[in-house]
């Protein structure tokens, strides 16, 4: 895998001209960085990775990966650079784990072509990675649902994606395999970017931090810069606190509310 250059260019969208979702928006992310993006519910985050794995198109502005418009490539071009893990799940698949994270290699063979050694060496490691190997055989709709997410994830990593984008990888998961989906995404040689409700956890894994409110961009840039009271404030329409974590000495953020 390798990493992508992203830049996005006053993109925006909305279901009509009379209703816009997510105002001009812009950012520079260097390959290899991970960009936290987060906000309240309906503050244009599902909106904006929609936009990056090309589910929508912008209405204004373009998408660049390493200097290419996402809209000008194949759909199948784009599936070999681009691959997203979405919070919704189908359920019903009557294919193993194994078949589905073989899936994420279909962009990169040639018509009817069968997976080759490498190929299969692929999903082998993804399957590794998340922990799957002793429910490859299982049908996914079988699965709990922190399970059916680390078989996406796999699925993602067999694509072997230069920008892969993840909408709250952490739902539905237990405490343990967050840390470790986690400790897997810091490691990862690609460009991404992810939805997170955690500010905690954006703070610790993004090296950019992008704030929407009401589909607006409220604040980019390093976690110890966005991630403020005054921005988490004005976001969230919470009181905001910035604490010290012990023996450690981490800034952790704790919330109540306006009285």
């Amino acid at each position: 895998m390798s990493a992508a250059r992203l830049n996005i260019e006053e993109v925006s969208w909305g279901p009509s001209r009379s209703l816009t979702l997510l105002h001009p928006v812009s950012l520079a992310l260097e390959p290899g960085a991970c960009l936290g993006v987060v906000g309240a519910n309906g503050a244009g985050k599902s909106t904006l990775l929609r936009l990056i794995y090309r589910y929508l198109k912008p209405r204004t502005g373009r998408i660049l990966l390493d200097g290419d418009d996402l809209w000008k490539m194949s759909a199948r071009q784009t599936a070999r650079k681009v691959a997203a893990v979405l919070q919704e799940q189908p359920t019903d698949f009557a294919l193993s784990v194994r078949e589905i994270v073989a899936l994420g290699r279909r962009p990169h063979l040639s018509g009817l072509a069968s997976p080759s050694g490498r190929d299969q060496e692929i999903v082998a490691k993804a399957l590794s990675d998340m922990q799957l190997q002793g429910m490859s055989s299982r049908r996914f709709g079988t699965l709990s649902g922190g399970e059916r997410q680390r078989v996406m994830v796999a699925r993602a990593l067999a694509q072997e994606p230069t920008l892969l984008v993840l909408d709250e990888p952490t739902n539905h998961l237990d405490i343990r395999h967050q840390l470790e989906i986690l400790e897997l995404v810091r490691t990862l040689p690609v460009t991404i970017v992810t939805s997170l409700h955690d500010l905690n956890m954006a703070a610790s894994l993004c090296d950019q931090v992008l704030i929407l409110s009401s589909g607006r961009a409220l604040a980019y840039g390093p976690p110890a810069e966005v991630i403020t009271p005054h921005h988490v404030d004005a976001a969230f329409g919470v009181v905001c606190h910035r604490e010290e974590l012990q023996p450690s000495g981490r800034p952790h953020l704790t919330f109540s509310l306006p009285l």
